[in-house]
C-alpha cells in the first residue's frame, strides 16, 4: 500500500489527458484539422511519459526516495498506451482506416517506419514489464529493457521527421533525453549517488 497516492494521482493524470484532447478535438478546437492535432499530441505525450520514465532512476539516486522508483513502471506502460493511441489515430484520422494505403505510406515516408520501429520496441518492453517475464527471462530481462535507450533516439528522429518547422520543442526533448542519458553512465551515476550521501554525511550534527 505504500505510495499509493502517488500511484493513483500517475493514473488520474495519464488517464484524463487523451480525453480531453478528445473533447477539443470533436469540439473543432484543435483548428482545421484536429485528428493530426491530436495524433501529434498523443505522440507528444508519449516521449514526454517515456522521459519521465527514464527520469526515475535518477531522481531516486539523487534523493533516496523510493517513490520515485514505484511509479517508473507505471509510467513506462503510460507510455506504451499513448503510443498506442497514437497509431490508432493515425490509422484513423490520417490515414482513414484505408489500410491498403500503408505499404505506399511506409515508402513515401519514412519517419512511419521509424515511428513503427520505436513502436514495436515499446511493445516489446510493455508486454515484459511484469514480474513473470523478469522471472521467466532472468538476466536477459535487464539485456531487454536496456533497449529503451536506442527506442527513446528512435521517438526523437520519428518527432524530428514530424515536426521539422517547428523544431524548438524538439531541441527541447532531445536535450532533457541526452541530458537523462548522461545520468545513466555509471560514473555519473555513482556521483549522484555520492552527492546524496554526502548532504547526509553533512546534515548530521556532530556530537
Amino acid at each position: 500500500m505504500r505510495y499509493v497516492v502517488w500511484r493513483v494521482a500517475v493514473f488520474i493524470c495519464a488517464a484524463s489527458v487523451p480525453g480531453y484532447w478528445l473533447l477539443l478535438a470533436w469540439q473543432f478546437a484543435l483548428g482545421p484539422d484536429p485528428g493530426k492535432v491530436l495524433v501529434d499530441n498523443l505522440g507528444q505525450g508519449a516521449l514526454v511519459l517515456l522521459l519521465l520514465t527514464l527520469g526515475m532512476t535518477p531522481l531516486q539516486r539523487a534523493t533516496g526516495w523510493g517513490g520515485w522508483l514505484a511509479v517508473r513502471r507505471q509510467l513506462g506502460l503510460w507510455s506504451f498506451s499513448y503510443a498506442l493511441l497514437h497509431l490508432t489515430g493515425y490509422l484513423y484520422f490520417l490515414l482513414g482506416n484505408e489500410f491498403s494505403r500503408l505499404g505506399e505510406e511506409l515508402r513515401e515516408r519514412p519517419y512511419i517506419l521509424v515511428g513503427t520501429l520505436g513502436f514495436i520496441g515499446l511493445t516489446a518492453l510493455a508486454l515484459t514489464s511484469n514480474r513473470w517475464s523478469m522471472r521467466r527471462l532472468g538476466k536477459r530481462w535487464k539485456a531487454l529493457h536496456r533497449l529503451v535507450y536506442p527506442i527513446v533516439i528512435v521517438v526523437l528522429l520519428h518527432m524530428l521527421w514530424v515536426v521539422r518547422a517547428d523544431a524548438g520543442r524538439w531541441f527541447l526533448y532531445a536535450g532533457i533525453a541526452a541530458a537523462l542519458l548522461l545520468l545513466r553512465i555509471p560514473a555519473v551515476a555513482a556521483a549522484l549517488t555520492a552527492l546524496r550521501s554526502g548532504k547526509r554525511k553533512f546534515a548530521i550534527k556532530p556530537k
